[in-house]
């Protein structure tokens, strides 16, 4: 069977682990992979918290299916902007979708359009200097309120309250923290629907939370028993938490944590900005819950912003499968919803190359690719070899104590990464 000729939109760990499933199975065919930003790896990159660079290794992986595995990478290749969706159909045999889900999830109650309320997924793109948050200050205030338990919202947590010398050794760079913390926050709520042992987050980022120095932990009602519950998850969960309380108050002058279970937001409060938050909970939902605050962080969750692709209502669904029309899948958060760690996604990625392989053998394929796209489109586009300029550059930058500072401004990564080398034509 001819192989055929493949175009990825969206170059982070989706859109990678779904080339690499496809490599395998084809490798011969021509698989390229288009990003609207000069450089690859989305989530991984502006997604992952910038003092977590164990999770962010995982582009080395990825590194190798553009240096060794002959997948093409298109930078600067805006679906909408720089190209369409039927320049790609009419050019490749297959086009997945692998963009993601960014947008911040909205609270969906009164009060949630009032100036004080900041997504925990712009708040990580900022910490991590993406470029389309650089406007990005958020004025938190004294006192924040973060709604939401999962793991963003303990990154988030973390990152907000994290004494700046234990940042040694991360990718932060000093201009996003102080854009992110211009002001030492006292007190850190963190608010959940479920109870403590079904909070959404991992027992790890507690114990994380737990090794940090001034911090204060405090719940307002008491812990269930880890031997409690029988889920293993849950009981770990548990027993992390009560190593928090344990620890207590351990200084005056760092931020005090509180955590409260069981809570669903109900409207938020203030006139010209919001002064405060109320949740409803308990038994029948009738106890009420409010809590002052000069800010609240969203961290419930993603949805999509383009109207055209799935996730909006008035873009088609994907199938079981992954399948959006004749010879168009999607594969990610984009297919199934925000849910799932980076490592999920390579399963899912998988099961879609598996039905993209099926429906393959039954089509008459052929259709040149990259080539057959407007010249104009092509003479756009940076390559790999440019995101390994910036990344040279972003490197050799890099501030004392850190491994390396993030180039922010699109410009500047589009002049990098447009650049002759020398030697060149």
């Amino acid at each position: 069977m001819t192989a055929p000729t493949i175009a990825i939109v969206g170059a982070g760990p989706s859109g990678c682990y779904l080339a690499q499933a496809l490599r395998k199975k084809w490798a011969e065919a021509r698989i390229d992979i288009f990003d609207r930003l000069p450089v690859p790896f989305g989530l991984v990159r502006y997604g992952v918290a910038p003092d977590h660079p164990g999770t962010k290794a995982v582009t080395q992986q990825f590194e190798r299916l553009f240096e060794r595995d002959g997948i093409g990478f298109h930078g600067n290749m805006a679906l909408g902007r720089d190209l369409s969706l039927d320049d790609l159909r009419e050019a490749y045999d297959v086009v997945a979708l692998a963009t993601g889900l960014a947008a911040d999830r909205p609270l969906g109650i009164a009060g949630d359009y009032l100036p004080g309320i900041y997504g925990a997924g712009a708040i990580t793109r900022r910490f991590n200097d993406h470029p389309d948050e650089q406007g990005l200050r958020p004025e938190l205030g004294q006192r924040a309120v973060i709604i939401g338990q999962g793991n963003v919202g303990i990154d988030v947590l973390r990152l907000l309250s994290k004494p700046e010398a234990a940042f040694e050794g991360s990718e932060l760079s000093p201009e996003a923290l102080a854009a992110c913390r211009a002001h030492p926050l006292a007190r850190l709520d963190i608010v959940g629907r479920s109870s403590a042992a079904n909070a959404k987050c991992d027992a790890a980022m507690l114990r994380e939370l737990g090794r940090l120095e001034g911090l204060s932990f405090h719940f307002a009602e008491p812990l269930p028993a880890p031997e409690s519950v029988d889920e293993k998850a849950a009981s770990l969960r548990l027993a992390a938490f009560h190593e928090l309380a344990e620890r207590g108050a351990s200084s005056d002058d760092g931020c005090h944590i509180h955590f409260h279970f069981g809570w669903t937001p109900e409207k938020v409060l203030g006139d010209s900005r919001i002064s405060g938050v109320r949740f409803h909970g308990g038994e029948a939902g009738r106890n009420c819950l409010e809590l002052s605050t000069d800010s609240i962080i969203t961290a419930i969750g993603f949805t999509q912003q383009d109207p055209r692709l799935p996730g909006s209502p008035e873009a088609p669904q994907p199938d079981e499968q992954g399948r959006l029309a004749h010879g168009l899948y999607c594969t990610g958060w984009l297919r199934r919803g925000p849910r799932g760690t980076i490592p999920e996604n390579r399963q899912d990625a998988r099961a879609v190359a598996s039905t993209i392989a099926t429906d393959c053998a039954e089509r008459t394929l052929g259709r040149p690719g990259f080539a057959a796209l407007p010249e104009a489109v092509i003479a756009r586009a940076t390559d790999f070899a440019g995101w390994k300029r910036i990344q040279a550059v972003e490197q050799a930058e890099a501030p004392a104590g850190r491994l390396c500072r993030r180039i922010p401004d699109l410009a500047r990564l589009l002049q990098i990464a447009q650049a002759t080398p020398v030697g060149g034509p």
